[in-house]
Protein backbone atom coordinates (compact mmCIF):
# COMPACT_ATOMS: atom_id res chain seq x y z
CA UNK A 1 0.00 0.00 0.00
CA UNK A 2 1.41 3.42 -0.97
CA UNK A 3 1.02 6.58 1.10
CA UNK A 4 -1.56 8.20 -1.18
CA UNK A 5 -3.89 5.22 -1.05
CA UNK A 6 -3.35 4.85 2.70
CA UNK A 7 -4.39 8.47 3.30
CA UNK A 8 -7.36 8.20 0.96
CA UNK A 9 -8.75 5.12 2.69
CA UNK A 10 -7.99 5.88 6.33
CA UNK A 11 -8.00 9.66 6.77
CA UNK A 12 -11.82 10.03 7.01
CA UNK A 13 -11.79 7.85 10.13
CA UNK A 14 -9.02 9.95 11.68
CA UNK A 15 -10.96 13.11 11.02
CA UNK A 16 -14.07 11.68 12.65
CA UNK A 17 -12.08 10.45 15.65
CA UNK A 18 -10.52 13.90 16.05
CA UNK A 19 -14.00 15.45 15.93
CA UNK A 20 -15.28 13.09 18.64
CA UNK A 21 -12.28 13.79 20.84
CA UNK A 22 -12.88 17.53 20.52
CA UNK A 23 -16.58 17.14 21.34
CA UNK A 24 -15.92 14.92 24.36
CA UNK A 25 -13.56 17.38 26.02
CA UNK A 26 -12.12 15.91 29.23
CA UNK A 27 -14.63 13.02 29.55
CA UNK A 28 -15.74 10.50 26.96
CA UNK A 29 -19.03 9.80 28.76
CA UNK A 30 -20.20 13.30 27.87
CA UNK A 31 -20.94 11.89 24.41
CA UNK A 32 -24.11 9.92 23.55
CA UNK A 33 -23.72 6.12 23.94
CA UNK A 34 -23.56 5.57 20.17
CA UNK A 35 -20.71 8.08 19.86
CA UNK A 36 -18.86 6.49 22.77
CA UNK A 37 -18.92 3.14 21.00
CA UNK A 38 -17.88 4.78 17.74
CA UNK A 39 -14.97 6.55 19.44
CA UNK A 40 -13.76 3.22 20.82
CA UNK A 41 -13.91 1.59 17.40
CA UNK A 42 -12.17 4.48 15.69
CA UNK A 43 -9.46 4.56 18.35
CA UNK A 44 -8.66 0.90 17.81
CA UNK A 45 -8.51 1.43 14.04
CA UNK A 46 -6.27 4.48 14.44
CA UNK A 47 -3.93 2.55 16.73
CA UNK A 48 -3.65 -0.18 14.07
CA UNK A 49 -3.09 2.46 11.38
CA UNK A 50 -0.33 4.01 13.47
CA UNK A 51 1.46 0.67 13.78
CA UNK A 52 1.24 0.21 10.00
CA UNK A 53 2.38 3.77 9.31
CA UNK A 54 5.42 3.41 11.57
CA UNK A 55 6.43 0.27 9.72
CA UNK A 56 5.89 1.49 6.14
CA UNK A 57 6.09 5.29 6.25
CA UNK A 58 8.35 5.89 9.24
CA UNK A 59 10.00 9.03 7.87
CA UNK A 60 6.78 10.75 6.81
CA UNK A 61 5.30 13.57 8.99
CA UNK A 62 2.04 11.62 8.89
CA UNK A 63 3.36 9.27 11.57
CA UNK A 64 3.90 12.07 14.08
CA UNK A 65 0.48 13.57 13.36
CA UNK A 66 -1.26 10.22 13.72
CA UNK A 67 0.71 9.47 16.88
CA UNK A 68 -0.61 12.69 18.49
CA UNK A 69 -4.19 11.78 17.59
CA UNK A 70 -3.87 8.25 19.01
CA UNK A 71 -2.32 9.58 22.22
CA UNK A 72 -5.13 12.08 22.71
CA UNK A 73 -7.79 9.45 22.01
CA UNK A 74 -6.10 6.88 24.23
CA UNK A 75 -5.92 9.29 27.16
CA UNK A 76 -9.59 10.08 26.74
CA UNK A 77 -10.77 6.47 26.30
CA UNK A 78 -8.70 4.85 29.03
CA UNK A 79 -8.75 7.85 31.33
CA UNK A 80 -12.55 7.59 31.39
CA UNK A 81 -12.75 3.83 31.67
CA UNK A 82 -10.11 3.44 34.36
CA UNK A 83 -11.48 5.87 36.92
CA UNK A 84 -10.67 4.77 40.44
CA UNK A 85 -13.51 2.88 42.03
CA UNK A 86 -14.11 2.47 45.73
CA UNK A 87 -12.44 -0.34 47.64
CA UNK A 88 -15.86 -1.90 48.20
CA UNK A 89 -16.46 -1.94 44.45
CA UNK A 90 -13.08 -3.57 43.93
CA UNK A 91 -13.86 -6.30 46.44
CA UNK A 92 -17.33 -6.96 45.07
CA UNK A 93 -16.68 -6.56 41.34
CA UNK A 94 -13.26 -5.35 40.23
CA UNK A 95 -11.17 -8.25 41.48
CA UNK A 96 -13.45 -10.87 39.94
CA UNK A 97 -13.39 -9.10 36.59
CA UNK A 98 -9.60 -9.12 36.68
CA UNK A 99 -9.55 -12.85 37.39
CA UNK A 100 -11.90 -13.59 34.52
CA UNK A 101 -10.71 -11.22 31.81
CA UNK A 102 -7.76 -13.39 30.67
CA UNK A 103 -9.26 -16.91 30.50
CA UNK A 104 -6.55 -18.21 28.18
CA UNK A 105 -3.71 -17.28 30.54
CA UNK A 106 -5.76 -18.54 33.50
CA UNK A 107 -6.04 -21.94 31.81
CA UNK A 108 -2.31 -21.99 31.03
CA UNK A 109 -1.47 -21.23 34.68
CA UNK A 110 -3.83 -23.99 35.86
CA UNK A 111 -2.24 -26.54 33.53
CA UNK A 112 1.28 -25.53 34.59
CA UNK A 113 0.40 -26.17 38.25
CA UNK A 114 -2.07 -29.06 38.15
CA UNK A 115 -0.42 -31.01 35.34
CA UNK A 116 2.81 -31.69 37.28
CA UNK A 117 0.92 -32.00 40.57
CA UNK A 118 -1.35 -34.82 39.39
CA UNK A 119 1.20 -36.47 37.16
CA UNK A 120 4.02 -36.46 39.71
CA UNK A 121 1.64 -37.52 42.46
CA UNK A 122 0.62 -40.61 40.52
CA UNK A 123 4.23 -41.34 39.62
CA UNK A 124 5.50 -40.96 43.21
CA UNK A 125 2.78 -43.26 44.56
CA UNK A 126 3.55 -45.93 41.97
CA UNK A 127 7.37 -45.68 42.12
CA UNK A 128 8.22 -44.20 45.55
CA UNK A 129 11.86 -45.30 45.61
CA UNK A 130 12.76 -43.42 42.42
CA UNK A 131 10.55 -40.45 43.31
CA UNK A 132 12.13 -40.12 46.76
CA UNK A 133 15.60 -40.31 45.24
CA UNK A 134 14.81 -37.67 42.60
CA UNK A 135 13.16 -35.36 45.12
CA UNK A 136 15.73 -36.07 47.86
CA UNK A 137 12.88 -36.91 50.23
CA UNK A 138 13.85 -40.39 51.37
CA UNK A 139 12.97 -39.55 54.97
CA UNK A 140 9.31 -39.08 53.99
CA UNK A 141 8.83 -42.65 52.97
CA UNK A 142 9.16 -45.14 50.19
CA UNK A 143 12.96 -45.17 50.34
CA UNK A 144 13.36 -47.42 53.36
CA UNK A 145 11.78 -50.53 54.77
CA UNK A 146 10.53 -48.91 57.95
CA UNK A 147 8.24 -46.00 57.29
CA UNK A 148 6.29 -43.80 59.65
CA UNK A 149 2.67 -44.54 58.81
CA UNK A 150 1.23 -41.33 60.27
CA UNK A 151 1.84 -37.94 61.90
CA UNK A 152 1.83 -36.88 65.52
CA UNK A 153 -0.37 -33.94 66.48
CA UNK A 154 2.66 -31.64 66.53
CA UNK A 155 3.79 -32.95 63.14
CA UNK A 156 0.31 -32.35 61.74
CA UNK A 157 0.25 -28.70 62.81
CA UNK A 158 3.80 -28.15 61.61
CA UNK A 159 3.15 -29.80 58.26
CA UNK A 160 -0.04 -27.86 57.63
CA UNK A 161 1.65 -24.56 58.51
CA UNK A 162 4.54 -25.44 56.21
CA UNK A 163 2.17 -26.05 53.29
CA UNK A 164 0.35 -22.74 53.90
CA UNK A 165 3.58 -20.75 54.20
CA UNK A 166 4.99 -22.38 51.09
CA UNK A 167 1.90 -21.56 49.06
CA UNK A 168 1.99 -17.90 50.12
CA UNK A 169 5.62 -17.75 49.04
CA UNK A 170 4.80 -19.45 45.75
CA UNK A 171 1.98 -16.97 45.06
CA UNK A 172 4.36 -14.04 45.59
CA UNK A 173 7.00 -15.59 43.32
CA UNK A 174 4.40 -16.25 40.64
CA UNK A 175 3.34 -12.59 40.72
CA UNK A 176 6.89 -11.23 40.70
CA UNK A 177 8.00 -13.68 38.00
CA UNK A 178 6.16 -11.70 35.35
CA UNK A 179 9.00 -9.19 35.18
CA UNK A 180 11.26 -11.96 33.82
CA UNK A 181 9.01 -12.31 30.79
CA UNK A 182 6.99 -14.92 32.67
CA UNK A 183 9.90 -17.40 32.82
CA UNK A 184 10.11 -17.38 36.63
CA UNK A 185 6.32 -17.63 36.85
CA UNK A 186 6.31 -20.74 34.65
CA UNK A 187 9.15 -22.34 36.63
CA UNK A 188 7.46 -21.51 39.94
CA UNK A 189 4.19 -23.14 38.92
CA UNK A 190 5.91 -26.21 37.50
CA UNK A 191 8.18 -26.68 40.51
CA UNK A 192 5.40 -26.21 43.03
CA UNK A 193 3.21 -28.70 41.19
CA UNK A 194 6.11 -31.15 41.13
CA UNK A 195 6.90 -30.66 44.83
CA UNK A 196 3.35 -31.04 46.12
CA UNK A 197 2.66 -33.95 43.79
CA UNK A 198 5.77 -35.91 44.76
CA UNK A 199 5.35 -35.20 48.46
CA UNK A 200 1.70 -36.21 48.39
CA UNK A 201 2.40 -39.33 46.39
CA UNK A 202 5.14 -40.45 48.79
CA UNK A 203 2.95 -39.84 51.83
CA UNK A 204 0.06 -41.77 50.25
CA UNK A 205 2.41 -44.67 49.48
CA UNK A 206 3.69 -44.55 53.09
CA UNK A 207 0.16 -45.04 54.39
CA UNK A 208 -0.46 -41.46 55.50
CA UNK A 209 -2.86 -40.51 52.73
CA UNK A 210 -5.88 -40.09 54.99
CA UNK A 211 -4.04 -37.73 57.34
CA UNK A 212 -2.39 -35.89 54.43
CA UNK A 213 -5.69 -35.10 52.72
CA UNK A 214 -7.38 -34.17 56.01
CA UNK A 215 -4.59 -31.67 56.66
CA UNK A 216 -4.26 -30.20 53.18
CA UNK A 217 -7.66 -30.27 51.49
CA UNK A 218 -9.61 -27.87 53.80
CA UNK A 219 -7.46 -24.89 52.87
CA UNK A 220 -5.49 -26.38 49.96
CA UNK A 221 -8.22 -26.18 47.33
CA UNK A 222 -8.54 -22.43 47.78
CA UNK A 223 -4.78 -21.92 48.15
CA UNK A 224 -4.02 -23.72 44.90
CA UNK A 225 -6.76 -21.71 43.18
CA UNK A 226 -5.07 -18.52 44.38
CA UNK A 227 -1.69 -19.74 43.13
CA UNK A 228 -3.26 -20.26 39.70
CA UNK A 229 -4.57 -16.68 39.78
CA UNK A 230 -1.13 -15.45 40.88
CA UNK A 231 0.41 -17.34 37.99
CA UNK A 232 -2.05 -15.80 35.56
CA UNK A 233 -1.14 -12.32 36.84
CA UNK A 234 2.56 -13.01 36.34
CA UNK A 235 1.92 -14.35 32.84
CA UNK A 236 0.00 -11.17 31.98
CA UNK A 237 3.01 -9.03 32.77
CA UNK A 238 5.35 -11.44 31.01
CA UNK A 239 3.21 -11.52 27.88
CA UNK A 240 3.06 -7.71 27.80
CA UNK A 241 6.87 -7.65 27.74
CA UNK A 242 7.13 -10.27 25.01
CA UNK A 243 4.11 -9.38 22.83
CA UNK A 244 2.84 -5.84 23.49
CA UNK A 245 0.71 -5.94 20.36
CA UNK A 246 -0.27 -2.56 18.94
CA UNK A 247 0.73 -0.79 22.15
CA UNK A 248 4.18 0.48 22.98
CA UNK A 249 5.97 -1.97 25.26
CA UNK A 250 6.04 0.55 28.10
CA UNK A 251 2.30 1.21 27.78
CA UNK A 252 1.50 -2.49 27.65
CA UNK A 253 3.67 -3.17 30.70
CA UNK A 254 2.07 -0.33 32.67
CA UNK A 255 -1.44 -1.54 31.89
CA UNK A 256 -0.75 -5.18 32.73
CA UNK A 257 1.31 -4.35 35.82
CA UNK A 258 -1.62 -2.38 37.19
CA UNK A 259 -3.95 -5.31 36.55
CA UNK A 260 -1.45 -7.68 38.19
CA UNK A 261 -1.22 -5.38 41.20
CA UNK A 262 -4.99 -5.48 41.62
CA UNK A 263 -4.91 -9.26 41.33
CA UNK A 264 -2.14 -9.38 43.95
CA UNK A 265 -4.20 -7.29 46.37
CA UNK A 266 -7.37 -9.33 45.96
CA UNK A 267 -5.52 -12.63 46.14
CA UNK A 268 -3.71 -11.57 49.31
CA UNK A 269 -7.07 -10.84 50.91
CA UNK A 270 -8.32 -14.30 49.97
CA UNK A 271 -5.27 -15.90 51.57
CA UNK A 272 -6.65 -14.76 54.93
CA UNK A 273 -9.50 -17.34 55.00
CA UNK A 274 -6.93 -19.98 54.08
CA UNK A 275 -4.94 -19.06 57.17
CA UNK A 276 -8.04 -19.04 59.35
CA UNK A 277 -9.03 -22.51 58.17
CA UNK A 278 -5.47 -23.74 58.66
CA UNK A 279 -5.35 -22.28 62.15
CA UNK A 280 -8.83 -23.04 63.51
CA UNK A 281 -10.48 -25.74 61.39
CA UNK A 282 -7.67 -28.14 60.48
CA UNK A 283 -6.53 -28.70 64.12
CA UNK A 284 -10.03 -29.94 65.02
CA UNK A 285 -9.20 -33.27 63.40
CA UNK A 286 -11.94 -33.35 60.76
CA UNK A 287 -12.76 -36.66 59.16
CA UNK A 288 -11.90 -37.03 55.50
CA UNK A 289 -15.47 -36.40 54.21
CA UNK A 290 -15.74 -33.24 56.33
CA UNK A 291 -12.30 -32.03 55.25
CA UNK A 292 -13.19 -32.53 51.60
CA UNK A 293 -16.50 -30.74 52.12
CA UNK A 294 -14.75 -27.69 53.64
CA UNK A 295 -12.15 -27.56 50.87
CA UNK A 296 -14.66 -27.97 48.06
CA UNK A 297 -16.96 -25.36 49.62
CA UNK A 298 -14.19 -22.75 49.78
CA UNK A 299 -13.07 -23.51 46.24
CA UNK A 300 -16.64 -23.40 44.94
CA UNK A 301 -17.22 -20.08 46.70
CA UNK A 302 -14.16 -18.54 45.06
CA UNK A 303 -14.84 -19.74 41.52
CA UNK A 304 -18.54 -19.09 41.93
CA UNK A 305 -17.69 -15.45 42.66
CA UNK A 306 -15.48 -15.37 39.56
CA UNK A 307 -18.35 -16.60 37.40
CA UNK A 308 -21.01 -14.46 39.06
CA UNK A 309 -19.37 -11.12 39.83
CA UNK A 310 -16.95 -11.15 36.92
CA UNK A 311 -19.77 -11.76 34.45
CA UNK A 312 -22.09 -9.20 36.03
CA UNK A 313 -19.39 -6.53 35.73
CA UNK A 314 -18.80 -7.33 32.07
CA UNK A 315 -22.50 -7.28 31.30
CA UNK A 316 -22.95 -3.93 33.05
CA UNK A 317 -20.07 -2.37 31.15
CA UNK A 318 -21.38 -3.67 27.84
CA UNK A 319 -24.84 -2.28 28.61
CA UNK A 320 -23.45 1.13 29.54
CA UNK A 321 -21.24 1.28 26.43
CA UNK A 322 -17.94 0.95 28.29
CA UNK A 323 -14.80 -0.60 26.82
Amino acid sequence: MNLTRFLHERQPDWIELDRLVERAGPRLDRLPPADVLQAGRLYRRAAADLALARRQFGADPLVERLDRLVRRARQLVYGTVSRRDSFAHFISHGYWTRVRERPGLLLVAALLLWGPLLGCGAWAASDPVTAARVANLSAVGGGSEEVDRGFTIADSASFSTMIFTNNVRVALLAFAGGITGGALTVLTLLFNGFSIGVLGGLIVDAGGGDRFFRLVVPHGVLELSLIVVAGMAGLRVGWALIRPGLRRRGEALTTEARAAGELALGTALWLVPCGLVEGFVTPRGLGLPSAIAVGVALGALFWGMVLWRGESTRARRATSGGA
